[in-house]
Order: structure tokens, then C-alpha cells, then sequence
């Protein structure tokens, strides 16, 4: 960065330019002579310039990071200049939720902008002690990864036609789901947590996550998760099991006869007597994450289709992918673009205030969503699922028999029983260790209880 000037006050311009990316834009930073300490915002992002007071100081590092902590909630205004939606006559897609482009625009982007979004965060304390305070350049999945978490316990807590305001008090639940994900090593689905479990799946803190190895730590994080209790599945071999998520969901209500019999060996003796479509005595909240590979280096365009319609059960979560290296949170579409949140935008780590509240205003994207072309789509994504209750499931598996096995080429299976071949199917259960929580992970060395999972394969093309 070139200095300007040698004034005791100056002032950073920030031009905004259009990128190559659809919607996207860039900011060029430089010093000028002071003219104007306000917001300047002129009709066209093309040439948006803003100018922002700082002291100058000799570590431009420093004066930039100071404009940015100061003024970014002031800055995301300028992302109202991305490309917004066309005027349409074509239905978009949110989540299992479907808007009406050309009459229903302001409900379409209070959907969007209700979900909670996860960027990354500098300033928080130091990973394991004495790893990075900052994710910015390697986190992107595994924030994508809490926003689909994130949606289920929505989902689970508050419905998913549950809607947010800005500056409005929201639901106790909502709260409580919110310091979940806050970055600190005590909340169960930090970005602390994340990293640390990700250890056991052979990635070093500050390596970069893939689709499967989020879902794999997702699944064993939510084993000390006692308030939210989902049973997390992710299924292998690009292979769903009817039979093995009954077996993981199905539980026995308290003070039920078990003392002289596996809890386990009376579900599966009561799925045999009754066939698998019987109601189980209680229901644990499935989130489901199937893993896939649709193509070799790009998608194929024959499971475009099926990847579609997943966005329009209402089970979805959307889906985990982007571009090598490059993580997004895929909630829905419009025609053959895929709609996204991007968590590559760096915020200053926000904690609990006195009252025992988080200020949520960094946690929800207020500007245009971002779109691509579902052919850019890397092959490597992971789609998600949430069912609160059995017929949810069911209604899935109705959905996935009528609209994703119908292919040719099919996207993944749905099968009823484990396969002859699989090793016995055992639901994951939390390591014996004597503190509880996210208390648990704090060294690597904890991480011994855990097996690795196998990536997932590719599929043939």
C-alpha cells in the first residue's frame, strides 16, 4: 500500500469495483486529502467511494485494521450496490420455501437475512492456547458448516417459519442457540471446537476443511451437546440407511422396562415385529449430511436436476461446497444459480454483554444474496437435512424415492437395510472422560477416543 501525503489526519478511500464474480465487488484502499469525514454512497457501486477518518500512523497494517474494526458495521451498507434480484416471473427456492420473485422480493430477503450467518472472526483467543486468534484464510467451511447446524437447532427450537427483525428481542432459544456457536473454547460449536476435532480427522489446526471432514466433525461435537440432542448422521458411501438412522433416532422414553435388555436389542426387536415404518416410542432430532462427489473435476450436468430439488423439501438444509478452497453456504436457487451465503468476510469476535445477551448484528447478512452458476459448483458438496420428528423422516424418504432415485444416474441411494457387506451399524456414543461438553476438547491428546471416517468415494460419471 502507497502513502499519500503526510498530514496529521487523513482520511481512507475505499473504492468499491466490480469484480469478475457476479455481484461481487472489491475494495481498493488509498490515502487522499480530507475532504469529507461522511459516508459518500453515489448511485453506482461501480464507482462507490467512501471516505473514513484515521490517524495515520506509520504501520499501515495497523491504520487499516483500525478502519475496519471502527467502520465495518458502515461499510457492509455498500453491499446493497451487488447485483440484486431480477424483476421475474420465476419462483426462488429457500431452504424447502418457495417466494414468487416478482411480488414476494421483501419476503424473500427477510428469509435470507434471518438465517444466521458465520464469517470469519479475528481477536478471539487463541486456538489451543497458543494457535491462531483469527480464521480468516482457512476457516470458510467450517463456518459454513456451523450455518447448517446453526439452521437445525432454528428449525428445532423455533420453527423453520420463524422469522427475524432487526433490533427486535428475540426468543430466549434463539439466544441460547446464538452463544453456541460463539468463538470461545467453551461453547460447544465454536470455531475452537471445530478445530481442535478436526484434528482427529487428520487436519492440522488452520488447514483447510472439505464437505465431509465438517460433517464428521459436526457429528461427534453434537455427542456433548445435551441441551440441543440431535442425533447426527452422515452417511458413506454416498449410501442412506433407513434401517441405521431408525436404530440412531428411535430411543426409549424414560422409566421405560429396560433392565433386563439392551435398550438397543428392544428397538431392533421392536422395528422387526412392527416392520421399520412403525412409530418409535420417542424421536431424536435427525440431522442428516450425505456427503457426494458429483463429478470428477466439475459437476456433472446430469445431477443438476436432483441437486435442485433438494432445496425444495422441506427437510433442507442446503448444502456445504463451493470452489477448491473457497467455502460457501448454499440455501437455495433461482433458474441455474445457486443462492449462497459467503463467510469470507472478517469481523471482530463478538462475546456475551454484561446482560448475558450476544449482539447479534454481525450474525445475520443484511446485503443482496450472492449467486453462481450451479455449473461452477466444485463436485464436492455435502447436502443437508433436519428432521425434528419421524414423519418428517418418513416424508423424506417418500421425497428422495419420488424425485432423486427416479435418475439414471442417481445422486445417492436409499436403501432399507444396512448392507450385508457394511461393518454392524453402531450409534456414535460420547467417549467415557470426566468432564462434559466443550470442556472436553481441549488438547489433541483427548482426540484418541475417536475413529477416523473414511472420505468419501467417487461416484461414477
Amino acid at each position: 500500500m502507497e502513502n499519500i501525503g503526510s498530514s496529521e489526519r487523513g482520511f481512507w478511500e475505499l473504492q468499491f469495483e466490480d469484480s469478475s464474480g457476479r455481484g461481487g465487488v472489491f475494495a481498493v484502499l488509498s490515502d487522499s486529502a480530507p475532504s469529507s469525514g461522511e459516508l459518500q454512497v453515489p448511485g453506482s457501486h461501480a464507482n462507490a467511494v467512501v471516505k473514513l477518518p484515521v490517524e495515520l500512523a506509520q504501520d499501515d497494517s495497523w491504520r487499516m485494521e483500525s478502519v475496519l474494526s471502527k467502520y465495518e458495521n458502515q461499510i457492509t451498507i455498500f453491499t446493497d450496490y451487488l447485483e440484486e434480484f431480477p424483476d421475474s416471473d420465476e419462483l426462488v427456492w429457500i431452504l424447502g420455501k418457495k417466494h414468487l420473485l416478482k411480488t414476494e422480493k421483501a419476503k424473500l430477503l427477510s428469509d435470507i437475512s434471518a438465517r444466521l450467518w458465520f464469517t470469519y472472526r479475528r481477536k478471539f483467543s487463541p486456538i489451543g492456547g497458543t494457535g491462531p486468534s483469527s480464521d480468516a484464510g482457512w476457516g470458510c467451511m467450517l463456518r459454513c458448516g456451523q450455518m447448517m447446524l446453526a439452521q437445525a437447532l432454528i428449525c428445532r427450537h423455533l420453527g423453520r417459519d420463524w422469522n427475524w427483525e432487526k433490533q427486535k428481542e428475540q426468543p430466549k432459544e434463539y439466544q441460547r442457540i446464538l452463544q453456541c456457536f460463539l468463538d470461545r473454547k467453551d461453547c460447544c460449536y465454536s470455531i475452537h471446537q471445530m478445530a481442535q476435532m478436526g484434528v482427529g480427522e487428520g487436519k492440522s489446526i488452520g488447514e483447510w476443511f472439505g464437505p465431509n471432514t465438517v460433517a464428521q466433525v459436526l457429528k461427534k461435537l453434537a455427542l456433548f451437546d445435551e441441551w440441543n440432542s440431535l442425533a447426527v448422521y452422515v452417511s458413506m458411501d454416498n449410501t442412506v440407511v433407513i434401517e441405521d438412522i431408525k436404530k440412531m433416532c428411535c430411543v426409549l422414553p424414560l422409566g421405560a422396562d429396560t433392565a433386563d435388555e439392551n435398550p438397543l436389542d428392544s428397538l431392533t426387536a421392536c422395528n422387526q415385529s412392527q416392520g421399520t415404518s412403525a412409530f418409535c416410542p420417542a424421536w431424536k432430532p435427525l440431522l442428516l449430511i450425505v456427503p457426494l462427489r458429483l463429478g470428477i473435476n466439475q459437476i456433472n450436468p446430469v445431477y443438476v436436476d436432483a441437486f435442485k430439488e433438494c432445496f425444495k423439501m422441506p427437510q433442507s438444509l442446503g448444502a456445504l461446497g463451493g470452489k477448491p478452497n473457497n467455502a460457501y453456504y448454499f440455501i437455495g436457487f433461482l433458474g441455474d444459480e445457486l443462492i449462497f451465503l459467503d463467510p469470507h468476510t472478517t469481523q471482530t469476535f463478538v462475546d456475551t454483554e454484561e446482560n448475558g445477551t450476544v449482539d447479534d448484528q454481525t450474525f445475520h447478512c443484511l446485503q443482496s444474496p450472492q449467486r453462481m452458476n450451479i455449473l461452477n459448483l466444485d463436485p464436492s458438496v455435502a447436502l443437508g437435512f433436519f428432521c425434528k420428528e419421524e414423519k418428517d423422516f418418513d416424508n423424506w424418504c417418500s421425497l428422495v424415492q419420488k424425485e432423486i432415485l427416479k435418475e439414471n444416474l442417481r445422486m445417492f441411494e436409499l436403501v432399507q437395510k444396512h448392507p450385508s457387506h457394511w461393518p454392524p451399524f453402531v450409534p456414535p456414543a460420547k467417549p467415557e472422560v470426566t468432564t462434559t461438553g466443550a470442556e472436553f476438547i481441549e488438547s489433541t491428546e483427548q482426540l484418541e477416543d475417536f475413529d477416523l471416517e473414511e472420505d468419501f468415494e467417487i461416484l461414477s460419471v
